[in-house]
């Protein structure tokens, strides 16, 4: 089994998951405005289901989706990490970096200062060459949170999202890529 990695930046603690944070992510994948960018809000049991493929993502490769903790208050706030892309695209294969955070802890640099602290994972742990992420069209402020780390965006390489239908409104996505090259060369 892989080592597992847990990671610190300034004001978050990235772990892994605790039975107590079960009831604070279901609560955030239940809220319309979080979920606003994907198909649906999740239920309780849709909720434990993604934190048992988090699980498996680190069984598998020691690495994952980390809980978001701020070091302040000891507060779940969501999550932020890396794992592979799971499906067929131009870009795969390839390691993704993606965040979700309640909403009360929007607008306050988490998203970013957590996806800093991955990234420096992937790319000095891990040895990743890139890492990349992708978003729905108009979610605008996770692309914002891609640029604010340093990704770039070739429009050439948007893509439709296979796991969703010809026509849903979210298939749609951009792709934002970084490489260990530039990382290094802005650190």
């Amino acid at each position: 089994m892989p080592a597992q990695i847990e990671l610190d930046s300034p004001r978050l603690s990235l772990r892994r998951w605790r039975a107590e944070d079960h009831a604070a992510f279901a609560e955030l994948n239940d809220d319309p405005e979080v979920m606003r960018h994907f198909p649906a809000c999740l239920s309780r049991a849709e909720s434990e289901q993604q934190i048992e493929r988090i699980e498996a993502d680190f069984a598998r490769h020691g690495f994952g989706f980390w809980a978001l903790e701020r070091k302040d208050s000891g507060a779940f706030i969501g999550f932020t990490g890396l794992r592979p892309v799971a499906f067929d695209a131009g870009f795969c294969p390839a390691v993704e970096i993606a965040w979700r955070l309640a909403r009360s802890h929007w607008h306050q640099g988490f998203a970013s200062e957590a996806a800093r602290a991955a990234l420096a994972c992937g790319f000095t742990r891990l040895g990743l060459e890139q890492i990349v992420s992708f978003t729905a069209v108009d979610n605008l402020a996770s692309q914002q949170v891609m640029r604010a780390i340093g990704m770039q965006r070739d429009p050439a390489e948007d893509f439709e999202h296979p796991a969703l239908p010809a026509g849903h409104r979210l298939r749609p996505h951009v792709l934002y890529r970084l490489r260990r090259s530039d990382w290094e060369a802005g650190r």
